[in-house]
């Protein structure tokens, strides 16, 4: 017995469709510890850091400032055979909350080193990262990253800087730019999901999902200057107070660049053209693109820098795969990976050897604070898709 694996391509550069790539190989178990492709398979843990040396090691963890449970990579963007990460901060003894992961040889587990350097991780440093919750690679090789200056979250949150962007050069590895966001934010603010879009004259515009506050929030870093965009009460329909709200760029084959963006327990999904964003309009440019499945909470992961928008149903690990520029409906859905019970995707993305990648983690286990002693179980790999032949 033969399954057919298939690893979806994509070009960052050009934007193409996703390219189905076929190959042959034994079936296996549906094992979290299995891997069909283990020289693509990158295993992190919050055991296994890149630190300067043993003392400091040492001093982090005597101090409280290191504990490896407490680590969890929840995004990611791919530069080449790198792999940036983000750490959120929501509990005590993360030492850095931006890392690195190389991802030229698949090995068991690999080293988490943090990015730029160390000294950009000191938390209670206003100069330096506090808690990135989301990462962006635009076109222009520049790693956009979201701090909400929050920490603590999952206990008692503490405030320890006003929420920015800072811009990375990635070639070069320097911060090139810092974004303020006191302007934009209110008391009621949750910053949480981030993307980059550019316009017609080559001018970046981040928008910043605030699920607090029912808006998108809209930064021109050319002018720098930005504005809140409200979204229609409609929008919240079904979902709590605490709810998560998602967002995805897509870039149609027509040219134009679309926001979509739903509440997790909300019962519907929500786009948005960028070009209005920009131009402060709200309500009436929210576009209602349908209900979700059988009322099923729906978890965005990201796109292939194209039209194909990748999700999961909530505590399910199977990445389905939408089409944007047909209708929302199951039936143009495509099941591009049957994943396993112990972990779940937390994003999808373009990057390495022209694949599609998915970051995964027993992310459930670490909310209700149920991992072991070792840390959150993370992985990132190439969407595969398993059928009998």
């Amino acid at each position: 017995m033969h399954c057919i694996l298939e690893m979806l391509r994509c070009s960052t550069a050009t934007l193409l469709p996703l390219i189905l790539v076929l190959s042959f190989v034994t079936v296996i178990s549906a094992d979290c510890d299995n891997s069909i492709v283990p020289e693509l398979t990158f295993r992190l843990g919050g055991n296994n850091l890149n630190w300067p040396c043993e003392a400091t090691k040492n001093i982090y963890s005597g101090s409280g400032r290191y504990i490896p449970k407490s680590v969890i990579a929840t995004r990611s963007q791919i530069y080449r055979d790198t792999a940036f990460v983000a750490i959120p901060r929501y509990r005590a003894g993360v030492p850095f909350t931006l890392g690195r992961v190389d991802l030229r040889k698949g090995k068991c587990s690999v080293p988490i080193a943090p990015y730029p350097c160390w000294a950009s991780q000191d938390e209670g440093n206003c100069q330096a990262l506090q808690n990135v919750v989301d990462i962006y690679l635009d076109r222009q090789s520049t790693l956009w990253v979201l701090d909400t200056g929050i920490v603590n979250n999952l206990a008692q949150p503490i405030k320890r800087c006003s929420p920015k962007v800072v811009a990375i050069d990635v070639p070069s590895g320097k911060i090139v730019k810092t974004i303020d966001l006191s302007s934009l934010v209110v008391s009621a603010s949750r910053l949480q999901y981030l993307a980059v879009d550019y316009d017609k004259n080559g001018h970046a515009f981040l928008y910043i999902a605030d699920a607090g506050t029912r808006a998108i929030l809209v930064h021109d870093c050319t002018e720098n200057k930005g504005h809140r965009v409200v979204l229609p009460a409609a929008v919240v329909a079904g979902s709590n107070r605490n709810d998560v709200l998602y967002m995805s760029l897509v870039r149609k084959t027509d040219g134009v660049n679309v926001l979509y963006f739903t509440y997790l327990g909300a019962a519907r999904l929500f786009s948005i053209k960028t070009e209005q964003l920009r131009q402060g309009l709200g309500s009436g440019a929210v576009v209602d693109v349908g209900p979700k499945p059988d009322d099923q909470p729906v978890v965005l992961l990201g796109t292939d820098n194209g039209s194909s928008l990748f999700f999961r149903y909530k505590g399910q690990s199977n990445i389905m795969m939408w089409n944007t520029e047909t209708c929302f409906k199951p039936a143009n859905f495509i099941e591009v990976q049957k994943g396993a019970e112990c972990r779940l995707a937390t994003q999808v993305m373009p990057g390495h050897k022209r694949y599609m990648w998915t970051m995964e983690s027993n992310f459930h286990d670490y909310i209700t604070n149920t991992v072991g002693c070792g840390g959150a179980s993370m992985v990132i790999h190439p969407i595969i898709k398993e059928s009998h032949d």
